[in-house]
């Protein structure tokens, strides 16, 4: 029996179609951002100070979005992200993210998400760009802050996040840079 297509014939069908490409790839790709070889933009502002690591655990909520026209035509699914951060980030998040792919092959996933809380006692917000792949032989992530999204006591924030997961638990592995404090 051929595999069925991914261009769903009813909204519940897309429906289903994206959720699956989404667990997918938070399956697959998240875990592998320990090994991305992403680069951190350097920040040349004066009193920058070193990278610093913060680490903690998270719950991830994912809830699946109707899609509209473009995304129907196009077989992109839509989701929402909520997640609360413990540990040196403690913190809530929103954001966004959009998939297309099949599961079985290639797929892919970009996300926004505006993270509200406070970083090793400096109270703000900032946003993480994520952007992910998989191939049949390559699989990349990364997320990074976005630039000059800090605010409050974040503003010049700069760095990346690495998700892993262990045991179905969400740990974060925070590498950042800001300005010293005056």
């Amino acid at each position: 029996m051929p595999p069925k297509p991914l261009s769903p014939s009813s909204p519940r069908d897309s429906r289903e179609a994206t959720r699956g490409i989404s667990l997918l790839l938070l399956a697959f790709l998240v875990p592998l951002a320990v090994s991305s070889t992403a680069r951190i933009h350097p920040n040349f502002q004066k009193g920058v100070s070193e990278s610093t690591h913060a680490t903690g655990t998270f719950e991830l909520k994912i809830v699946s979005q109707p899609p509209n026209d473009i995304e129907s035509a196009a077989s992109i699914g839509r989701f929402t992200i909520d997640k609360e951060l413990h540990g040196d980030l403690e913190a809530t998040s929103k954001g966004e993210m959009l998939t297309s792919g099949d599961p079985k092959s290639s797929a892919a996933y970009v996300a926004i998400e505006r993270v509200n809380g406070t970083l090793h006692g400096r109270s703000g917000s900032f946003v993480l760009q994520h952007t992910a792949y998989m191939t049949p032989t390559s699989q990349q992530m990364l997320i990074s802050v976005a630039p000059e999204s800090g605010s409050g006591q974040l503003i010049g924030l700069s760095g990346k996040f690495i998700i892993k997961i262990e045991n179905k638990k969400h740990f974060y592995d925070f590498e950042y840079s800001l300005p010293a404090e005056n």
